[in-house]
């Protein structure tokens, strides 16, 4: 019942207005959806997202539960679903209703039946309390419209212990991705979550292209 509301609750939010940072949509979305979707689950991204190194980087046990933030048609959901297992549990967080609908195929196609897709508001994940025990978010932070409150929403979905985990572009010239001024460096988004009230526990070395920050509540 808890989970029916919620979706019902988030498909009926109203007002989403444009991030602060991006292009396109209302949501930083290109034009293309058709096209941004291929890129997004384009298997030439394992290069230099290494995305089985990323989730085991996570320590993520069977029966736990992921939610992965900016899911997109699933490139890091599936891998989190196999790593919590049958057990576990995924909430696949987006804002755009097109993008989700690609990520139902991809979870009927594998058959994977750990995943829920959740389609959030742009300020809130829709998600229930003290329900994750790990949040990442990759990619998206830079889209939030306010990074702080998003991030104080996110931890109230933390359970005892839980983490979010931040991977984003290096704001840094030279470094693939988004034009610069779309980008968030790590020093901001570090100050930002400490608005937030969360504190870097972990930074793995993995990625070129990116920062990795593992954030716990303060005092947790």
């Amino acid at each position: 019942m808890q989970v029916a509301f919620m979706l019902l609750i988030s498909a009926l939010a109203a007002v989403q207005e444009a991030p602060r940072h991006g292009h396109g949509d209302k949501y930083g979305n290109p034009p293309d959806l058709d096209g941004y979707i291929a890129s997004l689950a384009d298997p030439a991204r394992d290069a230099w997202q290494k995305p089985d190194a990323v989730v085991s980087a996570l320590g993520l046990r069977p029966g736990q539960t992921a939610c992965d933030i900016g899911a997109g048609p699933g490139y890091f959901t599936l891998r989190l679903a196999k790593a919590v297992g049958a057990t576990g549990r995924v909430w696949a967080v987006d804002v755009e209703p097109v993008i989700l609908g690609a990520l139902r195929e991809r979870l009927e196609s594998a058959g994977v039946a750990n995943v829920t897709p959740v389609l959030a508001a742009a300020r809130d994940p829709w998600l229930p309390a003290e329900s994750c025990d790990v949040a990442l978010i990759v990619n998206t932070y830079h889209h939030f419209h306010d990074g702080p409150a998003y991030l104080r929403r996110l931890a109230q979905s933390l359970k005892p212990g839980g983490r979010i985990v931040n991977i984003d572009y290096k704001k840094e010239a030279g470094v693939s991705g988004p034009p610069l001024e779309h980008r968030i460096s790590r020093d901001q988004f570090v100050a930002e979550a400490g608005k937030a009230g969360l504190a870097p526990v972990e930074e793995p070395a993995l990625l070129a292209r990116q920062y990795f920050v593992i954030l716990s509540p303060r005092g947790h």
